[in-house]
């Protein structure tokens, strides 16, 4: 831990919804955090874990300036564009936003010769499953520009790592749902697009209607399976890389997930369970770029990053985002 103390963190993204999460373990850990935010999908009200600079990976000066000012040690990077239906219709955005700008991130911090980075990648690099549960080495052929973005940045990242000796650790989440225990943090997005938040407005009488993207997967109810996982639990998992990459100074790339998948009409009767509440649906067609199912192989984390699900129980999570969403 000695090593780990009084050791400054640039997490990028920190005033959205896992990078906020993440700030909080750092600080508790005892950490320096500075969150850099352009606040277009995060939230003030979220960065309350660390400094706030407010400014834009697509303007090299803000970045730079953070670096001028601050003596980072190592940059958690969670920027980025994350909607897989925005991707498919508007591609431009997400190659600017995903690839361009994290281009500039890494160009300034070659130019301040910080070599550690955390990055925040997906399970959506991988595609359409060819076996399941997915470990790392399976085959990664995005079906979607946010996949596509995601994997540019890792193979520039190996690049990097070559022609540069920038050591990274790749995360590769798979969904990300629930709550901060102390109900001072939780998921929220303009617009709302995952599944749990908006089942929980609709149980809360702030939504008429559900919309189920498809019925027709080959799954038991023809609806989607995911791997859900405790944002706590990514949380943790960003701590580990970190530590892994100081005490190991090399690279690496680890799938975080449960092993375990629910379907969406699974989550619905959960959440009705829990609330004993009728949540009332509609089945609209499959969205395009959705695979239909996806559950991921944690062993490589939970071997070498020694890392555990620990909170990523289905009802723990639809519970601990029911409680936040109740208070805010």
């Amino acid at each position: 831990m000695s090593k780990m103390q009084h050791k400054t963190i640039l997490v990028v993204g920190g005033a959205g919804y896992i990078g906020s999460h993440t700030a909080k373990l750092l600080l508790k850990e005892g950490f320096s955090v500075i969150l850099f935010d352009n606040l277009s999908t995060g939230f003030r009200s979220l960065a309350k874990y660390g400094e706030l600079v407010v400014g834009d990976l697509s303007n090299i000066n803000d970045i730079s300036n953070v670096f001028l000012k601050h003596s980072i040690d190592v940059v958690f990077h969670f920027a980025a564009c994350a909607y897989v239906g925005e991707s498919v219709i508007n591609p431009q955005k997400y190659y600017k936003n995903n690839v361009q700008n994290t281009l500039n991130l890494l160009e300034v911090m070659l130019k301040h010769n910080i070599k550690k980075i955390v990055f925040s990648s997906t399970c959506a690099t991988y595609g359409t499953p060819q076996y399941l549960p997915l470990d790392e080495e399976h085959p990664q052929v995005p079906i979607n520009p946010y996949g596509k973005s995601k994997l540019m940045i890792e193979q520039i990242l190996k690049d990097y790592d070559k022609a540069y000796d920038l050591k990274y650790v790749v995360l590769r989440y798979f969904n990300a749902a629930g709550a901060d225990s102390d109900g001072e943090l939780g998921e929220m997005h303009h617009p709302e697009t995952h599944l749990i938040p908006l089942a929980i407005e609709v149980v809360s009488d702030k939504r008429d209607m559900l919309e189920v993207f498809g019925d027709d997967y080959e799954t038991n109810d023809g609806s989607c399976i995911r791997d859900y996982i405790h944002v706590e639990d990514l949380a943790d998992a960003h701590v580990r890389a970190y530590k892994y990459l100081i005490d190991n100074n090399c690279s690496n790339i680890f799938n975080l997930g449960t092993e375990n998948g629910y379907s969406v009409l699974e989550i619905i009767r959960k959440i009705e369970e829990i609330t004993n509440k009728k949540l009332f649906f509609k089945i609209s067609k499959r969205r395009e770029g959705d695979p239909g199912r996806l559950v991921a192989s944690a062993k490589k984390a939970n071997n070498i990053l020694r890392w555990s699900p620990l909170k990523s129980n289905i009802h723990n999570i639809i519970e601990s985002a029911i409680r936040w969403h109740k208070d805010n």
